[in-house]
């Protein structure tokens, strides 16, 4: 699902209990490893590749990754969608995340094609993920919770796709 850059904030404020780092308290591994094994499905038929999948990682809120292949890729860069176990929130990024200052500034580089993010997007929007952009997880991280301590810059990031 899409959403404005103030939403998806929202949004973030809302998911964030400071009684539940790892998952959220009502969180359903079942249905988590259901729409995750989708989106793998999904994303091999529409990249017509295998794609690696990591998932149920442990002591972090990272649910897992979908790894699209460089060679399925236009620009020959591997696409990681990192999927966490909070609201459905996803991640889109060329190589890994960190690796660009996001999909925009892949996509100048000529790291990522349009076309081939619109497929992802469509693919985790129709499976009722939300997308959030790295620019936004990467904004300094202000709530409530207490993130661990090896952590020297909190970001949203590390509230939602990190190890605790």
């Amino acid at each position: 699902m899409t959403r404005s850059e103030a939403d998806l904030r929202a949004l973030l404020r809302e998911l964030d209990d400071p009684e539940w780092l790892e998952r959220p308290q009502h969180y359903n591994r079942g249905e988590a490893a259901a729409r995750f094994g989708g989106l793998v499905t999904r994303l091999e038929g529409d990249f017509g590749a295998h794609c690696t999948a990591e998932q149920d990682t442990q002591e972090s809120s990272e649910y897992g990754r979908v790894i699209v292949p460089g060679d399925a890729a236009v620009c020959g860069t591997r696409i990681v969608v990192c999927v966490s176990r909070f609201g459905s929130l996803a991640l889109v990024c060329a190589d890994n995340p960190g690796a660009f200052l996001g999909t925009e500034d892949a996509q100048a580089e000529g790291e990522l094609d349009g076309a081939d993010l619109d497929k992802v997007d469509r693919a985790l929007t129709e499976l009722g993920y939300v997308v959030v952009a790295e620019e936004t997880l990467e904004l300094d991280y202000d709530g409530p919770s207490r993130l661990p301590r090896h952590v020297e810059r909190p970001s949203w990031w590390h509230r939602f796709f990190g190890f605790f």
